[in-house]
């Protein structure tokens, strides 16, 4: 009676392992990867942005990306200097 009910439940076993490792391999290569900052640059007189760049977040808060209150907001490059961008949290 042992050895029938380990035959018939060994494949169970393989394939219930099998599964789980498939699921969790699965969510593993799908996490986000998550960027600490993303870089902000000043917008230049002649359009676009200027090499100046200051780490910044693309997440909107309610303090916009400077480097102290009376300097110019950071925006972002692939936007051509359109879109700004935010404080990071600390």
């Amino acid at each position: 009676m042992k050895k029938l009910f380990l035959k018939n439940m060994m494949p169970a076993a393989v394939i219930a392992l099998a599964v789980g490792g498939a699921f969790a391999t699965t969510s593993m290569q799908s996490a986000p990867k998550e960027e600490a900052f993303k870089w902000g640059y000043y917008p230049s007189a002649t359009a676009g942005c200027s090499n100046v760049r200051i780490a910044c977040d693309d997440t909107p808060t309610p303090n916009l990306c400077r480097v102290d209150d009376n300097s110019p907001i950071a925006y972002d490059l692939d936007t051509n200097c359109v879109q700004p961008l935010y404080k990071q949290n600390p």
